[in-house]
């Protein structure tokens, strides 16, 4: 019996998805980013697969909360860490060439399927991007071709800001392992900016989103959290919590607040543990 077809067909689609909840957000009076592009760059496949995804738009605030969030960090690192270069990969369709203020002299390298980075240019033809934007059509399973295009690039650098935003979840821990490595051994890319999700969000997307994502499931979700990407190169710069975050920029769940009253009567052991539920991540190259 074959599986049941859903709107999401490759990993790949979820770009559109994820564009989806950029333009509910930009469309705001009180939007905390604007993409003008987002619903273009989404389409009907997009709207599509969001209108299946159960609770699909009651679930639009962690991917609003963690597109602001690597927004300011982006931000704050080009501004005071000297960032020549941002290495954003499996950058799906996101326009942060085009929406956020950054210097001219940047280098901003998007690297996904050929086909994803096609789709994107066709749409944002004619529109000029705020730095210096590089396309580069790379798979990063191939691990021959993710070492070659690294060192490349680690070569005409010297301050890379590698972004990965909505990738690990979807890959096995091997594969996050070698990646982690491959970045790590280019002395110049000196941070690695990632969301990563626990075992417990984990088992509650999966339940929740399992059926609609068969043919992109989410696997990656380490027990050992951040300490995971300790030998591969990586320590723990900054971590914000998703949860806390949506407090703050007051895009949340209902009950939040009551949520994180009733969470200073739980064990130190627990509040960590619900603190670490779901975060961005900011690694520095060790």
């Amino acid at each position: 019996m074959s599986a049941p077809v859903t709107p999401v067909s490759h990993v790949s689609d979820t770009a559109r998805w994820v564009a989806m909840y950029r333009a509910m957000e930009s469309e705001r009076p009180d939007a905390l980013f604007q993409d003008p592009w987002a619903r273009k760059l989404a389409g009907p496949e997009g709207e599509a697969i969001l209108n299946s995804i159960p609770k699909g738009r009651e679930t639009a605030w962690p991917m609003i909360v963690r597109t602001h969030v690597m927004d300011e960090l982006i931000l704050r690192a080009i501004a005071q860490d000297g960032v020549d270069t941002v290495l954003n990969l499996a950058s799906g369709l996101d326009a942060r060439p085009y929406r956020l203020p950054l210097p001219a002299s940047l280098r901003w390298i998007e690297v996904d399927f050929a086909d994803v980075l096609s789709y994107k240019q066709t749409i944002l033809a004619g529109t000029r991007p705020h730095c210096a934007l590089e396309f580069a059509p790379v798979d990063l399973t191939d691990n021959s071709a993710r070492s070659t295009f690294f060192a490349r690039v680690g070569a005409s650098s010297s301050q890379t800001f590698v972004i990965t935003e909505g990738l690990l979840a979807y890959l096995q821990s091997d594969q996050v392992a070698r990646l982690a490595s491959d970045l790590s051994a280019q002395s110049s890319f000196r941070w690695w900016l990632i969301d990563l999700a626990s075992p417990d969000l984990l088992k509650r997307l999966n339940k929740t989103w399992g059926k609609s994502l068969q043919r992109a499931p989410l696997i990656f979700g380490p027990a050992e959290g951040t300490q995971f990407f300790e030998p591969h190169g990586w320590r723990e710069k900054e971590y914000r919590p998703i949860f806390d975050e949506s407090i703050r920029l007051n895009r949340t769940m209902r009950f939040a607040r009551l949520m994180r009253f009733m969470g200073h009567f739980y064990s130190r052991k627990m509040r960590e543990r619900f603190k670490r539920f779901s975060g961005i991540v900011l690694f520095e190259r060790k």
